[in-house]
């Protein structure tokens, strides 16, 4: 019996369809065990499109190139550094028992080998052999393919148009070379339309899946099919607005929008989206994912309502899942709001002076060179600090991304003021009840300066002995506090021997030294370290 070619009817179409039962044997089970009606209740309450996406972007901005509007399978862009895992549940109908069914819109960057076809209707269906084609029809695409043969190009001429037909010699860099019925040649730099004989073999409008189906009869059947496409990312925005009170401290108001960028060659309608937000290991070679996928009476079972995302940990990493359907069209960026914004967050202000700056630090023997770590910058680095907890008004894990700052200034715009940047920075996955650490940029009224004051190497004894010393000064009309940040470079074996004030030691390279400076007040830091070897 010849193999029968049918289209797959769109997602639309498969949310107003239901599996019809044509076994006696099949409705007395449903009759018995109640499967029908679980069946039918999946179907009505499950989406018949989810996608979960995984980012691979480092947290900060998207490079504006990753914008570019694409089509087809131009593998020549620059892809989203990201990946989802898509699952449909759709309606297929085989005219007979052995049949080829074509599966329209998919994304065109799907990987093939992750496909996982699941007949929920009749389980024994079983795929024989699967395609993907996706040599799209496009003017390119077609003019290569009609490279010596002929074609009729539709051409302006003045206030009229013609039609030039001829034998396609050439369509390197946009211009047409043919050749007509006499042997002439006519180049074409502009032309209105193109007219081909003919669709070449093989040639499709749409990314397509064909599969060589076995089932144990012909008819209507609901399929669930999943597979992995890449060209798709996420990545995490936060809004926050400080703030400032007395002395160091204030608080924030911490907003976050998710950001979603499509350039996987497929629309995902009204689609049940997840986010996992974590770092998830991939194999260097694609694998197959059949098996994965939760079923569908599963994902029926959970509340759709119209909500934002809900958080919960999975497996090592976090899952945010949003309570309503979305659409993720391709070439486009759609935002939502990950989670309302927190209001009074406590916060503070710190001040760093890292004199000697972050340089490359000893691990082996001890560096006797004198002028090793002399440079110095004037820089005092500044810092927004808060606690990633419930009591602070927060307590979410926070995925990474890029978290911006604004104050608002009062007397800056009408309507009482206007919010005005102040700095921004990138997060790491952060988990709740840790610090974030913000690094806003420099002070522009207080300065530092460090300087070697003494230096001695006893070779006998195996020893370096160096002394420090370093200024901080404030020009602000306000009292400031100001962390002195000292890196021990030269090698692992030290102690300070001598301090104008006591060291707080961070780790085993480096130590803080307090400071509280008045309005115009200079105040001098020294300390003494010996190196031993």
């Amino acid at each position: 019996m010849a193999d029968t070619i049918r289209t797959s009817f769109s997602s639309t179409q498969a949310a107003n369809l239901r599996p019809r039962h044509t076994s006696r044997a099949t409705r007395v089970v449903a009759a018995v065990v109640g499967i029908a009606g679980l069946a039918s209740a999946v179907l009505a309450q499950a989406p018949s499109t989810s996608i979960t996406i995984y980012s691979s972007a480092q947290p900060g901005a998207i490079s504006p190139e990753m914008y570019r509007p694409v089509s087809g399978m131009n593998m020549g862009r620059v892809n989203a550094p990201g990946y989802a895992m898509v699952r449909e549940i759709r309606p297929i109908t085989l005219d007979a028992p052995r049949a080829t069914v074509r599966f329209t819109d998919v994304a065109a960057l799907i990987d093939p080998t992750t496909v996982s076809f699941t007949s929920l209707t009749h389980p024994e269906t079983r795929v024989l052999d699967q395609s993907f084609q996706f040599d799209l029809v496009s003017n390119q695409a077609l003019l290569e393919k009609f490279i010596d043969r002929e074609i009729t190009v539709v051409v302006p001429f003045g206030d009229t148009i013609s039609e030039v037909t001829g034998t396609l010699l050439s369509a390197a860099g946009g211009t047409l070379v043919l050749q007509n019925a006499a042997g002439g040649l006519q180049t074409i730099n502009s032309y209105l339309r193109l007219k081909f004989p003919s669709l070449p073999e093989g040639f499709v409008t749409r990314p397509t899946l064909v599969w060589d189906l076995e089932a144990p009869k012909a008819g209507e059947q609901t399929a669930r099919v999943a597979y992995q496409t890449d060209g798709i990312t996420w990545w995490a925005d936060y809004n926050l607005t400080l703030q400032e009170g007395e002395g160091n401290k204030g608080m924030l108001d911490v907003g976050a929008w998710v950001s979603i960028l499509n350039q996987s060659g497929g629309t995902y309608k009204d689609a049940q989206l997840k986010l996992v937000a974590g770092d998830v290991n991939r194999a260097p070679r694609p694998q197959q994912f059949g098996g994965m996928y939760p079923a569908a009476e599963g994902l029926a079972m959970r509340s759709m309502a119209d909500t934002g995302f809900q958080e919960k940990s999975f497996f090592e990493y976090h899952l945010y899942t949003l309570g309503r359907p979305a659409t993720i069209s391709d070439n486009s960026t759609k935002q939502i709001e990950l989670f309302d914004t927190a209001r009074g967050v406590p916060c503070e202000k710190i001040l760093v002076y890292d004199g000697a700056g972050d340089m490359w630090m000893s691990d082996g023997e001890v560096i006797q060179d004198s002028s090793f770590g002399t440079q110095t910058k004037k820089d005092v680095d500044v810092y927004i600090k808060f606690v990633n907890s419930k009591d602070a008004g927060l307590g979410i894990p926070l995925p990474a991304g890029r978290i911006r700052v604004s104050k608002l200034d009062a007397d800056g715009g009408p309507g009482g003021g206007s919010l005005e940047f102040i700095g921004e920075d990138v997060i790491k996955h952060t988990p709740k009840d840790e610090t974030v650490l913000i690094r806003m940029g420099k002070s522009f009224d207080v300065v530092g300066e460090r300087r070697q004051v003494d230096f001695d190497v006893d070779t006998g004894r195996k020893t370096l002995t160096e002394t420090i010393e370093v200024k901080v000064r404030n020009r602000k009309e306000t009292a400031i506090d100001v962390v002195v940040q000292e890196r021990l470079y030269r090698g692992l074996g030290w102690t300070i021997t001598r301090s104008s004030q006591e060291p707080m030691k961070i780790d085993s390279r480096r130590v803080h030294f307090p400071v509280s400076l008045k309005p115009g007040e200079e105040k001098i830091v020294t300390y003494t370290v010996r190196y031993t070897w």
